[in-house]
C-alpha cells in the first residue's frame, strides 16, 4: 500500500502532523460553501460557457417536459398520474439533481480518479478524503437543473407555501439518495478496476428509471427499483408525500437517504483501504 494512502488513513497532511477534524455540520457546510463559491468564480471566469451550459440544460429538461405535456394531452390519466403529477416529478427530479451533482460535481469522475491514482492529491489534503473529492469540482450543467426544477413547480404544480417546504425538503433527499448511489457505483473502481463505463450505466439506469410514473412497472421490476435501483425512491415517493403528505413516507424517505449516505461513505472508505498510489502527486493549481 502506498504512502499516500496511508497518510490519507492515519489523517496526516502528509507533513506528519494530524489532520484537523470537522466540527459537526457547521464546519462542514462552511467547507462546502467555500468550495462552491470558489468554484464559481473560477467558472465565471469564462461566462459565455457557463451560461451556455446552463441554457443548454434548461433545453434538455424543457423537451423532456414537453414530451411528458403531448403525451398527457392524448392520455390524461397513467396508472392513476396525471400532468401535473409528471411535471412534480420533474421539479423534484431536477431540482434533486443540481443539488446533488452540482456542487458535487466530482462525482461523475470519481471511477476515473481511483482507477488511474489520482486520489494521491485529495489523499494529502486536510480534510476527510471523500468530502473534499467531490467539492473539488462545480458540475457547471447541473446549475441549469437547479434552477430548472423550482421554476417548474412555482408554474406548473399549483404551490402553496406548506407544498413548497415539502418539496424543499422532498428534493434535499432525493439528491442525497442520487448522491449516494453514484459514490457507490464510481467506487466500484476499488474493487474491480476501471469501472468508468458501468459507473456511467448504472448511474443513467437510475436517472433515467426515475423520470417514468412508476404505475407503468410491475412485479419484479417494481420491487428492483425500489431496492437494487432505488429510482422511484427519487421521484414517485416525494410526488407522493407532496400530493398528500404521509408521515409514514416521509419517514421512509429520510431512513433510505440517511442509510444511502452511510452506505455509500463505508463503500468508499473500504475501497479506499484496497487503493495502491498511480504515483501522481499532482499540484493543481
Amino acid at each position: 500500500m502506498s504512502t499516500a494512502v496511508n497518510q490519507g488513513r492515519l489523517g496526516t497532511g502528509g507533513q506528519g502532523t494530524p489532520r484537523p477534524r470537522g466540527r459537526g455540520l457547521l464546519n462542514w457546510s462552511r467547507f462546502l460553501l467555500a468550495y462552491v463559491t470558489t468554484n464559481l468564480q473560477v467558472q465565471m471566469e469564462y461566462r459565455v460557457s457557463f451560461i451556455s451550459q446552463v441554457v443548454g440544460m434548461f433545453i434538455n429538461d424543457g423537451l423532456w417536459l414537453a414530451f411528458w405535456a403531448l403525451y398527457f394531452t392524448r392520455f390524461p390519466v397513467v396508472n392513476g398520474w396525471e400532468r401535473t403529477d409528471v411535471m412534480l416529478m420533474w421539479a423534484v427530479l431536477t431540482f434533486g439533481f443540481g443539488l446533488s451533482m452540482g456542487p458535487f460535481g466530482n462525482t461523475i469522475n470519481l471511477s476515473q480518479l481511483i482507477a488511474q491514482g489520482q486520489l494521491d492529491y485529495y489523499l494529502a489534503l486536510p480534510r476527510p478524503v471523500l468530502s473534499h473529492t467531490l467539492v473539488s469540482n462545480l458540475w457547471v450543467s447541473a446549475v441549469g437543473d437547479l434552477l430548472f426544477g423550482p421554476l417548474v413547480f412555482v408554474l406548473f404544480t399549483h404551490p402553496t407555501w406548506p407544498r413548497a417546504g415539502i418539496f424543499l425538503v422532498t428534493s434535499v433527499l432525493s439528491g442525497a439518495i442520487l448522491l449516494s448511489y453514484n459514490i457507490i457505483v464510481h467506487s466500484l473502481s476499488f474493487f474491480i478496476g476501471n469501472a468508468e463505463m458501468l459507473s456511467y450505466q448504472l448511474g443513467g439506469a437510475l436517472v433515467s428509471f426515475s423520470t417514468y410514473p412508476p404505475g407503468i412497472f410491475r412485479g419484479a421490476a417494481k420491487v428492483f427499483l425500489y431496492t437494487v435501483i432505488p429510482a422511484f425512491f427519487l421521484g414517485a415517493v416525494p410526488v407522493t408525500i407532496i400530493r398528500q403528505f404521509r408521515w409514514d413516507l416521509m419517514g421512509l424517505l429520510i431512513v433510505v437517504a440517511v442509510s444511502s449516505l452511510l452506505l455509500a461513505r463505508w463503500v468508499f472508505y473500504k475501497g479506499l483501504a484496497r487503493y495502491e498510489s498511480g504515483n501522481l502527486m499532482v499540484m493543481r493549481s
